[in-house]
């Protein structure tokens, strides 16, 4: 009873912060400038928050709770590695290729390609991971912020971007010219820029940080900067026309970053063009009329990989969205899109159904899940709800997703929610 007790006191003080703080978090039918999370997803449920919903503050609490772990984290730099890389200066980003292995028969030392194995040593004097603890860690804040109002969240996100973006000292310089490189072969390749993805949730957080008192326009000006000189090394460069010439998960998330970081400096009509030829470059040239994704089924880990590209593809026809492009719904005359990939993945949410092609770990259908839950609801009439039936819908009825992207309603979350 004592435990009880103590849950409802900690919930209804958490009610009691969401309404104190709703008002001052800004009106809820302000539409934030995002463009990977769903605007009107996060207004309706800030709305939904203020009205009392019951459903929805089991999941602000475990936003807030990853939030406040981001409050306690050090701020990372490019400048904490302890090799300057080939440039001979550290703001430039520097990473290793994850499956070049060394090869023990070469007496010279050379790398080998072991795909699908990851190499300890591509973690040591890495820019790669810092990066995307930086860019996960500023959007739980941002969205923190956005939810609550409070000032602290807000804070510590401005002075993760500073550090890492903006500040003189420690900021990275705008390109990724010696990511994923191979020692001893190249000092940097297109594939490294698959370790920015994350640059798209930075440019959503700028988004959710306006109005706060720590943001000011000066870092919007510099990031706007940053981003467009980056940009510009992006569209125009070797290493960036490298990946997006890529006929992988690589070349589309060059397209989701590309297309994001146009629409975030106002590069409309670019963003389109990326988002017109993705239907031919992508979809069309990825995509079997079945489903299925050849080029992510030749890998060692071709679920994870069929995954990976379905959620680099859903999350470019959500940007398509925010700048009128529908790739929801194109279709080749062969019957190639990603309803029919998603129909495809979908059928292996069912656990007991086996996985028939090369996958040298168990697959996670998890990741399977959420992505489901995502594209459900813009394909009403397909037979998707028979996959839907085997997600745990307690686990994804508290996922924070659920504020800022539009998904499917499972009858077990919505069981769960009449709990609440």
């Amino acid at each position: 009873m004592k435990l009880i007790a103590q849950i409802t006191t900690a919930f209804c003080a958490l009610l009691v912060l969401m309404f104190a703080v709703s008002s001052s978090a800004g009106p809820a039918n302000d539409l934030p400038r995002v463009f990977a999370a769903d605007p009107q997803t996060l207004v309706a449920a800030k709305s939904r928050l203020a009205a009392g919903d019951p459903a929805l503050p089991p999941i602000l609490h475990q936003l807030l709770a990853a939030a406040d772990k981001a409050l306690a984290m050090k701020p990372l730099s490019v400048m904490s590695k302890d090799q300057a890389p080939p440039s001979g200066d550290k703001h430039d980003y520097m990473s290793q290729a994850p499956y070049f292995w060394r090869d023990t028969n070469s007496p010279a030392g050379n790398y080998i390609r072991r795909d699908g194995q990851r190499n300890p040593e591509s973690e040591e004097n890495s820019d790669a991971g810092h990066l995307g603890k930086t860019c996960n860690a500023t959007h739980t804040l941002a969205l923190a912020f956005y939810f609550t109002g409070d000032e602290k969240y807000a804070a510590k996100a401005t002075e993760l971007i500073r550090v890492w973006f903006l500040n003189a000292d420690t900021r990275m310089n705008p390109n990724l010219n010696f990511g994923q490189g191979v020692p001893g072969e190249v000092t940097g390749r297109p594939e490294g820029l698959i370790s920015a993805r994350g640059l798209v949730d930075v440019v959503d957080a700028i988004g959710l940080l306006a109005g706060s008192r720590a943001w000011t326009a000066d870092d919007q000006q510099g990031m706007v900067t940053w981003v467009s000189r980056y940009y510009g090394w992006l569209t125009t460069g070797k290493i960036g026309l490298g990946e997006a010439a890529a006929s992988n998960n690589h070349g589309t998330f060059y397209d989701v970053q590309a297309t994001a970081l146009a629409l975030f400096i106002g590069q409309t009509e670019a963003a389109q063009k990326i988002l017109r030829t993705a239907e031919t470059r992508r979809i069309a040239s990825q995509i079997e009329p079945d489903g299925r994704m050849p080029r992510e089924l030749r890998r060692t880990l071709s679920f994870n990989y069929s995954v990976f590209n379905l959620e680099a593809l859903t999350e470019l026809a959500g940007l398509g969205e925010k700048a009128g492009v529908d790739l929801w719904h194109y279709q080749t005359t062969d019957g190639r899109s990603l309803e029919k990939a998603t129909e495809f993945m979908a059928q292996f949410a069912d656990p007991k159904r086996a996985w028939p092609y090369q996958q040298i770990r168990p697959p996670n259908r998890s990741e399977l899940d959420e992505l489901l839950l995502r594209v459900a609801p813009h394909y009403p009439q397909s037979p998707l709800d028979d996959a839907l039936k085997f997600l745990n819908g307690e686990k994804f009825a508290g996922d924070p997703a659920r504020l800022y992207l539009n998904m499917a309603q499972l009858p077990a979350a919505r069981a769960f929610k009449e709990k609440q």
